[in-house]
């Protein structure tokens, strides 16, 4: 079993898109392997490749029993209701604010023989397929908190210790 070790907040890896995934390899069946085991430790939902490092459109899921992972995902589907919940991010461990987030998602992605993949998600598992693909197009929970609510995200995060300083 690999854990790899996790990416903070203010990492630049965090914050750039991530490429596609164009090679169907053998360093790819690892990767997925990696971020399987690393999502499996308890109060983990989900987990995206930058957040170990690695800049490419992959993530991994464990909610409610459900488990997977998905590369190239892309958003296909999302509900019209909303609702504020409360989120948090293993890059940005400790704190938690509420979010406007779909209750219902649906991704489209393949596998790691380049099938297709659709993973449909009501509540958390809708909650965490949007928290993942943000983490993929380089986008934190915190870029979606309004600015005064964002700017005490950062006053909190800047005094922690996991805070990632250049």
């Amino acid at each position: 079993m690999a854990i790899r070790e996790l990416r903070y907040f203010g990492d630049p890896v965090l914050t750039t898109a991530c490429d596609p995934v164009t090679r169907f390899d053998k360093s790819l069946r690892s990767l997925v392997t990696d971020l399987m085991d690393s999502v499996k430790p308890s109060g983990r939902a989900g987990l995206a490749a930058p957040q170990i490092g690695v800049s490419l459109r992959v993530f991994s899921y464990d909610v409610e029993g459900l488990t997977g992972y998905v590369i190239n995902p892309e958003i296909a589907e999302l509900s019209e209701a909303r609702h504020d919940i409360e989120e948090g991010c293993l890059s940005v461990p400790e704190l938690r604010f509420p979010v406007n987030r779909a209750v219902r998602a649906v991704v489209r992605g393949v596998d790691v023989d380049n099938e297709p993949v659709v993973v449909e998600g009501k509540d958390v598992l809708a909650q965490c397929l949007q928290h993942e693909t943000d983490h993929l197009d380089g986008m934190l929970y915190l870029d979606r908190l309004g600015k005064d609510t964002k700017r005490e995200a950062l006053r909190q995060a800047r005094g922690k210790d996991w805070f990632w300083q250049r």
